[in-house]
């Protein structure tokens, strides 16, 4: 008898189990080597796809249909259509063709291109991705597709994602040739993407123009308590939260989502959710609609879920951990190829594989940087709840000292301690894992898999996957050339390992990457420090990392451009709103707040000195000087913001307008806020104008 759980799970997805109920035997085979071995769709099968997903759709509430895209915005997007068609005497039937599911027509001018498409070039193109299981959400049937333009560019994040995916899987199976693997039939990548985010009451939200408009809080002045007692990580979930988080998790469930774990961040009102592995566009794909669904199950419990990387200053803010692995796929099952084994110096295939990953992290560091840049990782980026900005690999000292014998072409022996004594007789003795942790690095081994920790919590998980994907591909590709040509291939590998370890050991840190003393080292090792979007985003574009992607086919020159300048453009948007923002904040809701408690203060101090003329100089005129001295730099501040947005709008150069956000306008922001949050400490807490930090962090109970 089936668990209530397992009943629910999938029950809003077209997936395996219903296509083969559904279709038609010849039909289902199809389907299956199209998400299997990537073979072309025939549109008799396609036909037969779109009749029984039309009706399993309409069994399930939907009305509507619609091609599921995520173009260059970050989110998502969908355009519905109705399954509804004209029959005779002016009644209805419901049609849905094979053509339909296949292919979509969408406006692409009113999504960003970065000069893909003119304004006035208006076609597009969505196309079904098949190896993503199309699912019914509020009443409309979303079938997963990419989305590319007139001219056949990628306008979206799903097709160079399918691309990398494709050329991994191209230069892996070279590898696993040379090893005598014949059995092997693709890889491909698995990502599990750890989601944390913020819940605050929505009566606060409100409250809070900056909230509304930039996701997170441009001023505030910290609470007496935030994380200083680290106990709300781990800790046990209030009542209000738990009731969203077993929502959240069921609505998951019917998407056929594996959300997992489940608990408290370590700010106050952080959480997290952590979803099983799944196939790397299929796991991008379900963290979009967690995202989706997170937002829209909170606001049913009078929350508001934030997942802007840095909502509230002072306190961690919010990342995203790509957990990343590579795996085989044969009759006979799945094996991990990041999986070193006991004797992971004898594992040739996963030092091969190893290499690999160390050599494109160190050769495309600016490029992985750059696929996390947004101006709200900005501020998490090198906090003390998140890595650097520098990208590095911990690998734990067993791993490393193990790879520095190899580089120096000697034998290495691991060491025996495979238990590890808790010092209490009752407890069971625990196997100890082949590495630490190290919650500093930007790139861990995590025993069997590499966790990707740079990506901020609003990001979409697809760019720093197709990145990551393109550049292992051509180092396995570089592998793969040589060994191919060896004469003899064992002195071949073992040269090329020694070689590749020791020209890329740069890229390997165990220690803390929160000292100062690393950025120091880190600049003697050559290593990039790219602290900001205006440093990170434009390095897209050099030349190295512009002919790895095109020799692997991922982008092309033109995409990578535009992309650059999305990203740019986003960047420099969202500074001008959040500069914006403040200024309308300090004119119209801090400044008259601070002079309607100086006229209380004056009130006040009138009244103690017409009962005693001996008093010189009371409490009141104190605090008053201090507030006139805090108005008057906070009124200057705004001045000076709102000119500043103004003139952003003016720059013409994207690169230009990011660099002067940085150099110019964050730090304006900067002494507004620190003007703003020292008259919120003086002015009093019935006449403040918005919910401190205090109502927002702790108001969830």
């Amino acid at each position: 008898m089936k668990s209530r759980i397992e009943e629910l799970f999938g029950s809003m997805v077209f997936g395996d189990d219903a296509m083969r109920e559904r279709l038609p035997e010849d039909a289902y085979r199809a389907i299956r080597r199209t998400m299997d071995e990537g073979r072309r769709l025939d549109i008799s099968a396609a036909n037969a796809v779109a009749l029984a997903m039309k009706d399993w759709a309409l069994e399930h509430g939907a009305t509507h249909y619609t091609h599921w895209f995520q173009p260059m915005t970050g989110i998502t997007a969908e355009k519905h259509d109705s399954f509804v068609s004209p029959a005779k005497n002016g009644a209805a039937i419901t049609e849905f063709s094979g053509k339909e599911l296949v292919r979509g027509e969408s406006d692409a001018s009113s999504f960003p291109s970065g000069g893909l498409r003119a304004t006035f070039e208006a076609r597009g193109y969505t196309a079904w991705d098949p190896t993503s299981y199309a699912f019914v959400k509020d009443g409309v049937l979303c079938i997963p597709t990419a989305f590319c333009s007139y001219g056949g560019e990628a306008l979206d994040k799903k097709t160079p994602l399918l691309r990398s995916m494709e050329a991994l899987n191209r230069q892996a199976m070279r590898i696993l040739r040379l090893f005598g693997d014949a059995e092997s039939t693709r890889v491909t990548t698995t990502v599990g993407a750890e989601q944390e985010y913020f819940l605050i009451r929505k009566e606060d939200f409100d409250l809070r123009r900056d909230l509304i408009y930039t996701g997170r809080t441009l001023f505030g002045a910290p609470a007496p308590k935030g994380q200083q007692l680290d106990d709300h990580y781990f800790g046990v979930i209030k009542p209000r939260v738990k009731a969203f988080m077993d929502e959240l998790n069921e609505e998951l469930w019917k998407l056929g989502i594996y959300a997992k774990t489940e608990h408290n961040e370590v700010a106050p009102a952080q959480h997290e959710l952590a979803p099983v592995f799944c196939q790397a566009n299929i796991a991008c794909d379900q963290n979009q609609i967690t995202m989706e669904i997170m937002k829209k199950v909170a606001a049913r419990h009078g929350l508001v879920c934030l997942l802007h990387e840095k909502p509230f200053e002072g306190i961690n803010g919010s990342g995203k951990h790509d957990n990343w692995a590579l795996s085989s796929l044969s009759p006979s099952g799945c094996k991990n190829l990041l999986d070193p084994g006991k004797t992971p110096q004898d594992n040739t295939l996963f030092l091969v594989f190893l290499s690999a990953v160390i050599a494109a992290v160190d050769d495309y560091q600016e490029l992985l940087r750059a696929s996390v840049a947004t101006a709200g990782n900005d501020h998490r980026l090198g906090a003390s709840e998140a890595p650097p900005a520098i990208i590095s690999i911990f690998l734990g000292d067993e791993l490393t000292s193990m790879l520095s014998a190899i580089g120096r072409g000697e034998e290495y022996a691991v060491s025996d301690g495979t238990l590890m004594g808790t010092g209490v007789h009752v407890l069971p003795k625990i196997p100890k894992d082949n590495t630490d942790r190290n919650r500093t690095s930007p790139f861990a081994f995590t025993g069997n898999k590499f966790e990707f920790r740079m990506p901020g919590s609003s990001c979409s998980v697809a760019g720093p996957n197709i990145f990551l994907n393109a550049a292992v591909a051509d180092e396995l590709c570089r592998f793969a050339d040589e060994l191919e040509k060896a004469e003899d291939f064992d002195a071949a590998l073992r040269s090329m390992l020694c070689r590749t370890i020791r020209e890329h050991e740069r890229i390997i840190f165990n220690g803390d990457g929160y000292k100062g003393a690393w950025e120091e080292e880190a600049a003697k090792r050559g290593l990039s420090n790219l602290r900001t979007c205006a440093d990170a985003i434009p390095r897209m574009l050099d030349e190295k990392n512009v002919e790895m992607l095109e020799r692997q086919k991922v982008l092309s020159r033109r995409e990578i451009e535009s992309r650059m300048e999305i990203l740019l453009e986003n960047y420099v948007k969202l500074i001008q709103i959040e500069a914006a923002t403040m200024a309308d904040m300090i004119n119209h809701d801090i400044l008259p707040a601070a002079l309607k408690y100086s006229k209380i203060l004056s009130d006040g101090a009138a009244a103690k000195k017409a009962i005693s003329s001996r008093l010189s100089i009371c409490m009141e005129e104190k605090l008053l000087y201090t507030l006139s001295d805090l108005t008057d730099e906070l009124y200057e501040c705004g001045n000076t913001l709102a000119c500043q947005s103004e003139k952003i709008g003016t720059v013409e150069n994207s690169k230009d307008g990011a660099e002067f956000c940085r150099d110019s306008v964050l730090p304006a922001m900067a002494r507004a806020r620190r003007a703003a949050d020292e008259i919120e400490k003086c002015v009093g807490r019935e006449y403040w104008c918005f919910p401190t930090y205090g109502d927002l962090t702790f108001g969830v109970r």
